[in-house]
């Protein structure tokens, strides 16, 4: 696995020479495109202290055809292509903080559930074997590419009560609306242009009531593999919505199965196996996928029978509001060799705030031109308590 260029090797050589890479730099990948002022801010710190992690320089982002080495990447987005991840030195896990899929749908909702029939719209690349594989690790739903098997998508889901409708690329809960009738349906549906609906496609799943978000993950840098299971927070923002409003999370030393050695049987360890059973499905069905950070959410809650279900919502292989809570964690742990577990978590604020006086790292304190006064800080907590 190709892991650093040679210090001076120019951008164009492509052979997969063994060296250190010693340059951490950000990197605008345009899958969603438009980044906000504290999105910016909060990548560019993540990146400074990846490079404090690693003992390396760090850059502010530069054109890649004027690299002269291939930096360590922190890009805004997955990357898309074996190919194009290639191009930019990235052939593994230590090149880079994020995710490569093989086209771009693969990172998205979409991927989530199954199609109205093998028949319908779908782009190329489309695995029918994904969410027959994941079926007992999601909630029911449908993803469509046309506006009429969304229709009818819609109109089978409704039987089992109100159906959530989720545009394919948002995060944080935008972009999204519950219908529980066919005119809401239509009405949520006359959002999304025909265009986007064919390019990109559009979830339509059952809907949970008293829901609570998990995020489940995994995170490498510096030689260190740390793995989560954690709470997401909602919080006012400064129009009066809900929004995200931090993560708190239990982060252990070593992979997944560290992770579940430490927890009892509920639905805490039903969250994570079902996030494993996904992470497992996804390198099954997409060649070429591999990620240095993976995040997965599920939604636990009562569905429209009042039964509790629990299933993942969506994926993430690029930084995510959690990034902050995952670095503090990795940070503590290449502080001690001897710490295997820590309380990590980011908190997101709306409004005038101050900053807890605890140790808190803070990524972004301002008035963003798109969502107001804002305070995003991460902190760490080393009492051992798994509970």
């Amino acid at each position: 696995m190709f892991t650093e260029a040679v210090r001076d090797l120019p951008v164009q050589a492509t052979s997969r020479v063994e060296a250190k890479k010693e340059l951490v730099m950000p990197f605008t990948q345009g899958l969603q495109g438009h980044a906000s002022l504290h999105e910016n801010a909060t990548r560019h710190e993540i990146a400074r202290r990846i490079a404090r992690l690693k003992g390396c320089q760090f850059s502010e982002e530069i054109p890649a055809d004027t690299w002269a080495v291939f930096p360590y990447l922190v890009p805004s987005e997955t990357l898309v292509g074996v190919d194009t991840a290639a191009d930019l030195g990235v052939f593994g896990a230590e090149d880079f903080l994020g995710g490569v899929v093989p086209q771009a749908f693969v990172a998205s909702k979409a991927i989530t559930h199954p199609l109205l029939t093998p028949e319908a719209a779908a782009p190329d690349g489309w695995s029918h074997d994904f969410p027959t594989m994941v079926a007992d690790a999601v909630l029911p739903g449908f993803t469509a590419f046309s506006r009429s098997d969304a229709m009818q998508a819609a109109e089978q889901l409704l039987r089992l009560g109100p159906v959530r409708i989720k545009a394919v690329w948002e995060t944080g809960g935008r972009g999204q609306s519950v219908a529980s009738d066919m005119a809401a349906v239509k009405a949520g549906l006359a959002e999304i242009e025909d265009d986007v609906l064919a390019e990109h496609g559009v979830v339509l799943e059952h809907d949970l009531s008293e829901v609570e978000t998990l995020s489940i993950g995994q995170v490498r840098g510096a030689g260190i593999v740390a793995s989560y299971y954690g709470h997401q927070k909602l919080t006012p923002n400064n129009t009066g919505s809900m929004a995200y409003g931090g993560s708190d999370l239990i982060v252990v030393r070593g992979g997944f199965e560290a992770l579940l050695s430490s927890m009892p049987a509920g639905p805490l360890r039903t969250a994570v196996d079902q996030a494993l059973l996904y992470d497992t499905a996804v390198k099954a069905c997409f060649p070429g996928f591999f990620a240095s950070r993976t995040n997965y959410d599920v939604a636990q809650g009562l569905n429209a029978a009042g039964r509790w279900c629990s299933g993942v919502l969506e994926q993430s292989w690029r930084i995510g509001g959690a990034t902050p809570a995952e670095l503090a964690a990795l940070e503590a742990f290449h502080a001690d060799p001897e710490l295997q577990s820590v309380r990590a978590s980011c908190t997101e604020q709306y409004g005038p705030q101050e900053v807890p006086p605890n140790a808190a790292t803070v990524y972004f304190e301002g008035d963003d031109p798109e969502v107001g006064l804002l305070t995003k800080y991460a902190e760490v907590r080393f009492d051992g308590d798994q509970t």
